[in-house]
């Protein structure tokens, strides 16, 4: 694949969110700097939505397209790979009503908590469970999850791993009451 670069790596083409993606906050070569992030081409050398984008309308995101919904989208698939695919549409139909910039800005808070969680309450077996957790549920969640972290856990010298335990078990709780489950469906 030639070079892709795009305006908004943390937001995918196909609807990711890639700024959510274990592998985007891994340190290393397995590193991905998101969808049309630098040396993208290098990373993944075949997409099949960045080939069917430049032969259709070349637009930023595949909600833009004439041709949306496509097949792809009119049937999504019910698996995952190293990020949840589950709430793409969704994604792609925020960013369409209330716009880009206000998703990426939502985005953007989504991914400065992720950061906090990873750098702050991972045992080395947590950060995929943030990353899938911080993505599927709504900001709004998170937020209040965060604020409880605040309250609770912050500075209180407890084990650092009761600390993790009870961080998971709010994301945990707040999924049931949302009835997700924060697994990858493989």
């Amino acid at each position: 694949m030639i070079q892709y670069k795009r305006k908004y790596p943390i937001f995918s083409l196909c609807g990711l969110n890639c700024g959510l993606c274990p592998r985007y906050h891994t340190d290393g070569s397995s590193k991905c700097p998101g969808c049309g992030g630098p040396d993208f081409h290098l990373k993944h050398p075949a997409c099949s939505v960045i080939t069917c984008n430049r032969k259709h309308d070349q637009v930023e995101f595949c909600f833009e397209c004439s041709a949306y919904p496509c097949s792809k989208y009119a049937n999504p698939g019910n698996l995952d790979s190293f990020i949840s695919y589950r709430n793409v549409i969704n994604d792609f139909e925020k960013a369409r009503t209330e716009g880009v910039d206000q998703y990426i800005r939502q985005l953007r808070e989504k991914i400065k908590i992720l950061e906090f969680l990873i750098s702050n309450y991972n045992d080395g077996r947590r950060k995929n469970f943030y990353c899938l957790a911080v993505n599927l549920l709504k900001l709004e969640d998170i937020q209040n999850i965060m604020a409880q972290i605040g309250q609770e856990i912050g500075e209180q010298n407890i084990p650092m791993k009761d600390k993790i335990n009870r961080i998971v078990s709010l994301f945990e709780d707040q999924a049931r009451k949302d009835n997700l489950s924060l697994k990858l469906r493989k």
